[in-house]
């Protein structure tokens, strides 16, 4: 239930490049009816080209209370998405796309969802994403390696388009670190999930902000922040290839004692060198992963840094 003044939703949306598809999603929303109202906040992530302009347009023509709120550089969605979280003043706060592919109906729906059924997070997910072959590849991925990351339930879906309660997003938005993960940071706050399927539009207009590059640093978040496994599985390389290594020597001993075997010389000492300097690069890389982004962390690299906010629209 919203408190006195609280919107019912709140719709946080952030943006890159999307001065030309911005306008439409704003007055698709607007022409919403949502029972207790709602407000839409909008981060402009640094973009160059003129998505600031069209929100200050959009800010003087709303017609339902919009909050814009531009970034002094572009430091990513997710980064984004948490500041607009510290904006929302809804009971529930949902984040869509940018460029049209999450339709606002299908995110009245996720709220109409979660509030029926008490839940404090609703996931979209897709009978077909209307992605590039490569992006859905790497969400596959992504889902596949959260099952054992992240303390989630099997199989469990986790998409970009999602519903949150307040307490959830509040929760989130104190997260200060400069690598966040969203659906990280709401697994660490409840259990309490919800489902449902939505319908993904094709992109209004421009290409996917999210490169491989992005997706990459989006993935090493996924598996670096929220979970140690990746040391332990290190750890357990390291002593299977160390028990391997003794397995070998002994049967090299056994070899001499017996003279048999193959000759030994060059070739076979560089491919034992090769193999194990190669183990030993995968646990440094492994282990400078965690060292660099606590170094970051201690040094208090900025998760975003705000330039301007601006409210406007009806009281």
């Amino acid at each position: 239930m919203s408190a006195p003044g609280q919107p019912a939703l709140s719709f946080v949306i952030p943006l890159y490049h999307s001065a030309s598809t911005i306008g439409p999603l704003v007055k698709e929303i607007e022409a919403l009816r949502i029972e207790g109202g709602f407000e839409v906040i909008l981060v402009n992530d640094g973009s160059r080209d003129g998505t600031w302009a069209a929100c200050q347009q959009l800010l003087r023509e709303a017609k339902v209370p919009l909050t814009i709120v531009n970034h002094s550089r572009n430091y990513g969605e997710h980064n984004a998405v948490l500041t607009g979280y510290r904006q929302a003043r809804g009971a529930y706060v949902v984040n869509l796309d940018d460029d049209g592919q999450n339709p606002p109906a299908e995110a009245v729906r996720l709220w109409e969802h979660a509030r029926s059924r008490g839940l404090d997070a609703v996931f979209g997910h897709y009978a077909r994403k209307e992605h590039s072959t490569w992006r859905n590849l790497g969400s596959w991925f992504t889902n596949r390696v959260t099952d054992w990351v992240l303390d989630k339930p099997r199989g469990f879906y986790l998409s970009s388009f999602r519903c949150v309660s307040a307490l959830v997003a509040r929760a989130a938005a104190e997260h200060t670190g400069p690598f966040p993960y969203i659906d990280g940071l709401i697994l660490q706050v409840t259990q309490n999930l919800g489902s449902l399927e939505v319908r993904h539009e094709i992109r209004q207009a421009g290409r996917s902000g999210y490169t491989l590059r992005r997706l990459l640093r989006l993935w090493l978040s996924t598996f670096v922040n929220f979970s140690v496994m990746p040391l332990r599985l290190a750890t357990v390389l390291g002593f299977v290839m160390a028990v391997l290594g003794l397995a070998g020597l002994g049967v090299v001993v056994y070899w001499r004692l017996t003279n048999r075997g193959p000759a030994f010389g060059w070739g076979s000492l560089m491919a034992a060198l090769l193999v194990f300097s190669g183990t030993q690069l995968v646990i440094l890389g492994l282990l400078g992963e965690y060292v660099g982004r606590m170094f970051l962390a201690v040094n208090r690299r900025p998760q975003s840094v705000v330039r301007e906010v601006a409210r406007g629209g009806p009281v």
